[in-house]
């Protein structure tokens, strides 16, 4: 396949320094801690120490991200009328390390008050993640418009992901657990949390001093019109619908992690070695992934990501006979897999850009991403409503003691059927949206 520059004319594909790779990858510090300590400690937060109902706590977790999909399309019009976009990720991410904090710090302990606060926290926390992730997302169409130095950009970015799920997915539940459990404990691991969102800010911020990131052209004259373009972007649309489709599976087994722990695998501190067995490996193959994507283009690569994300999901069926070392190993598999999920599909989003960019002689990167951005929110926020539903179905059992319930066996059937079904067909069927999807290189 050719990695001819798709966009011709507007700037040459130069190989980006390291310092900007490095500093533009740690701004997943703060999207890796957002996406994935809200959708793992929420809605156990919720069910087993508030003492929420789980229907009603997956409410509280989906109502104020669903708020998203409203903001980040306006966050990325913002972004492209401004142009530099470094701004936005400091007062955006700074804001947020403060209000993620907030989340876990209310002053009512238990019952309908305490589920109120954590939902109004969690809104202002989302509204401020649109204004850092939506303008992070933008760049890096505008940091280069080489086809494979994208895939180079995305697969730093996916590294520091990885390690920034490993670091706040695996040592949020242990500082809770640490600290003394309950309100106190989570109240700890959201001051963690907020320090690793402010680590990031700091290094993205810093990093990229003196890239290119400003949207330089004009943009188009009102916000309808842009979001008309972009669905005019046949490649984008495929593409953002199977986005969508795959962060409700990915989001459902990011809440079911906690629940899997307690109820399935039974060991302590189950859900950080369920993460590090889950991201450890997804580090070691990014090379490896990296050279799929050259052989067999990055579509190709997306697809084996998601199925091999899809069969491991699938394999942990069987969990409840296995010993745990088995089950962690299958995990390890799952996260190979979402590896190249991520990288491809992120690395295919500039690409769609970069195609609107030559089709429409505009750059309008922050639409794009606004969209993209607002799907991906909608999809993690609908996947713990969705295993929340799949635990009230089932008879799931809520407490406020800060510890999980005795379940009966139904109870512990639909822990294990959210996790690991519900994942697979979400994940494993969207890849037949690829077939609408036009390689933007071959066929600009």
């Amino acid at each position: 396949m050719t990695t001819a520059d798709p966009t011709p004319g507007v700037r040459s594909a130069a190989a980006l320094p390291r310092r900007v790779l490095a500093g533009y990858s740690l701004g997943s510090l703060v999207t890796g801690a957002f996406g994935t300590v809200p959708g793992l400690l929420l809605l156990p937060y919720l069910t087993d120490t508030l003492g929420v109902a789980a229907g009603v706590a997956g409410l509280l977790v989906l109502l104020p991200k669903a708020w998203d999909v409203l903001v980040n399309p306006v966050a990325g019009r913002i972004s492209d009328r401004r142009g530099d976009r470094r701004p936005f990720l400091l007062t955006g991410g700074l804001l947020l390390a403060v209000l993620f904090a907030a989340i876990f710090a209310g002053p009512v302990r238990s019952g309908p008050g305490a589920g109120a606060y954590v939902a109004l926290a969690f809104l202002a926390a989302a509204t401020a993640y649109a204004f850092f992730q939506v303008p992070y997302v933008a760049m890096p169409a505008e940091l280069t418009d080489g086809y494979a130095e994208r895939t180079r950009l995305m697969t730093w970015r996916v590294a520091v992901l990885a390690l920034a799920i490993l670091i706040s997915g695996a040592l949020a539940p242990l500082v809770v657990e640490q600290t003394g459990g309950g309100i106190a404990g989570h109240r700890w691991s959201g001051v963690f949390v907020g320090a690793l969102i402010v680590a990031g800010t700091l290094g993205v911020y810093f990093g990229t001093r003196g890239a290119d990131s400003r949207s330089v052209e004009a943009v188009e004259p009102d916000l309808r019109t842009q979001l008309r373009v972009a669905a005019a972007n046949r490649p984008f649309r495929a593409l953002l619908l199977l986005w969508i489709v795959q962060a409700v599976g990915i989001g459902t087994m990011l809440a079911g992690v906690q629940y899997f722990a307690d109820h399935v695998v039974e060991r302590a501190s189950g859900a950080t070695f369920l993460f590090a067995a889950f991201v450890g490996p997804a580090l070691l193959v990014m090379p490896l992934w990296t050279r799929v994507g050259n052989r067999f283009g990055k579509p190709a690569s997306l697809a084996a990501g998601s199925l091999l994300f899809a069969a491991g999901a699938l394999a942990l069926l069987s969990a409840p006979a296995l010993p745990p070392a088995a089950v962690y190993l299958i995990v390890a598999v799952i996260g190979v897999g979402y590896a190249g999920q991520q990288v491809f599909a992120m690395a295919m989003l500039p690409d769609c850009i970069a195609y609107d960019t030559a089709r429409t002689g505009r750059r309008q990167a922050g639409v794009f991403t606004g969209l993209w951005t607002a799907g991906e929110t909608l999809g993690l926020a609908l996947g713990p409503g969705l295993y929340a539903l799949i635990l009230q179905l089932f008879g799931y059992v809520s407490s406020s003691t800060g510890e999980a319930a005795q379940q009966n066996d139904t109870a512990r059937l639909g822990v294990l059927l959210g996790f690991t079904v519900v994942p697979a067909l979400l994940v494993g069927a969207a890849v037949v949206l690829l077939r609408s999807y036009r390689d933007v290189i071959r066929h600009p």
